[in-house]
C-alpha cells in the first residue's frame, strides 16, 4: 500500500503540473501558428490538382492530396471549384535530390530529396488573395545497391515531405488573417 499511495501522489502532482503548463500558455496568448482563419472573407476553397513542372511523376496527386486533408483535418471547408470563395492553385517547381554522405568518393549512402511549390489563392472575381513563392521541404533516404529499393526509399520520403508541406500550406495561408 505504501507505494501505491507513492504513485497516486505522483500521478496528481503530474496532472497538476500539466494543468498549470496549460494555463501558463493560455494566459500568455500562446497559440500554433496557422491557427487562424482564411483571408478576408474567403470561408470554403476549392484546391486544384497542382501542376507538375518536374519529371517526378504523381508527385502533384500526393502532394494535393496531402494539402487537402491538411485543410479538412483543421476544420477548413475545401469544396468544388462552383461552391468555393476562392480557389488554391500552384505548381510543383521542382524535385531535386542530393547526395548527403558517401562511401569512399563515389558510393552514396544517403541522399536527399527537397521539392519547392508556388500557390495562389485567387478570389471568384479573379483577384489574387495570397501567394507564396518557394514553399520547400526536403527529406532523407537510403540508398542502396539495388536501384528499386533506392527508388521505394526516394518515395518514402516524398511522401513524408509532402505531409510537412501541406502542413507548412495551411499555417502560412491561415497566419495572420
Amino acid at each position: 500500500m505504501k507505494h501505491g499511495g507513492a504513485v497516486l501522489i505522483n500521478l496528481r502532482i503530474a496532472v497538476l503540473l500539466m494543468a498549470g503548463m496549460g494555463s501558463l500558455f493560455s494566459a500568455c496568448g500562446y497559440r500554433f501558428a496557422g491557427g487562424g482563419d482564411f483571408p478576408s472573407s474567403v470561408k470554403k476553397i476549392s484546391v486544384s490538382v497542382l501542376e507538375n513542372r518536374t519529371a517526378e511523376s504523381g508527385i502533384e496527386n500526393i502532394i494535393t492530396n496531402d494539402i487537402i486533408y491538411e485543410f479538412t483535418r483543421n476544420g477548413k471547408a475545401v469544396v468544388k471549384k462552383d461552391d468555393a470563395d476562392a480557389g488554391l492553385t500552384g505548381t510543383i517547381e521542382s524535385v531535386s535530390d542530393d547526395a548527403i554522405s558517401h562511401r569512399g568518393d563515389q558510393i552514396s549512402l544517403e541522399r536527399r530529396v527537397n521539392v519547392v511549390l508556388n500557390l495562389k489563392l485567387t478570389g471568384n472575381d479573379g483577384k489574387i488573395i495570397w501567394t507564396a513563392k518557394g514553399i520547400a521541404s526536403d527529406q532523407a533516404f537510403s540508398v542502396f545497391s539495388d536501384k528499386f529499393a533506392t527508388e521505394n526509399e526516394k518515395r518514402k520520403a516524398i511522401i513524408v515531405l509532402s505531409r510537412r508541406l501541406a502542413e507548412k500550406v495551411y499555417n502560412r495561408l491561415t497566419d495572420n488573417f
